[in-house]
């Protein structure tokens, strides 16, 4: 009887030890990871778009064509936190809807990039105690983006090697219908690079 029973549970054993091996646990265990760091990157977009509503009450003291400027952050704000541009975890395998996430940032990255260069010209804008503050947590913000988007990048690029490679395949691919997930890449030119805030020229007027 113990014999029998040691078998029983040496082949249990066995089983559990070959089932881990094809991917069992190491494949939802890769997937959420990667959920969890795309949970960070949606975390830093959101709060670079939160800052803005504060460089709104900054910049209207300035020239009509900064107003012009900073009306294009605000759309592209808008467009960037609408709810149907916003990923759940089932779209993180759907290039299409990675690149129009990407596209919106994008355009919001890009039209504050250029009302900061074009407010930069005024000295007595860059004199403000709340403009030097906001640049300080934009800088901020953008390195944390930048961070969190390198990490998820890893994250995914773990688990797509996970779900190819054997013998954790065969679990990714019989149990679990794995498919590879989507890298968060720069869809256009630049993209990928924050803006270069010039952090001199504030406390120079300061």
């Amino acid at each position: 009887m113990n014999r029998i029973f040691a078998i029983r549970t040496f082949l249990l054993g066995a089983i559990a030890l070959a089932l881990s091996a094809c991917g069992i646990n190491s494949v939802p265990a890769a997937e959420e990871n990667a959920k969890a760091k795309w949970a960070d990157v949606e975390a830093q977009f959101q709060r670079r778009a939160n800052l803005i509503p504060n460089l709104e009450q900054i910049v209207m003291s300035s020239a009509e064509q900064e107003r012009q400027t900073l009306n294009e952050v605000i759309e592209a704000r808008a467009s960037a936190t609408r709810p149907e541009i916003q990923l759940g975890e089932g779209d993180l395998n759907d290039p299409a809807r990675m690149q129009q996430y990407q596209q919106a940032q994008n355009q919001l990255g890009g039209a504050l990039s250029r009302l900061l260069v074009s407010v930069e010209r005024y000295p007595e804008l860059r004199s403000q105690d709340n403009f030097g503050r906001f640049m300080t947590q934009l800088e901020g913000s953008e390195n944390r983006i930048a961070v969190a988007i390198r990490d998820y990048n890893e994250a995914v690029r773990q688990y797509n090697t996970t779900i190819r490679t054997f013998p954790d395949t065969i679990g990714a691919n019989i149990i679990h219908g794995a498919e590879p997930l989507v890298p968060y890449e720069a869809v256009s030119e630049g993209a990928e690079t924050a803006p270069q805030l010039d952090m001199r020229s504030n406390a120079e007027a300061n």
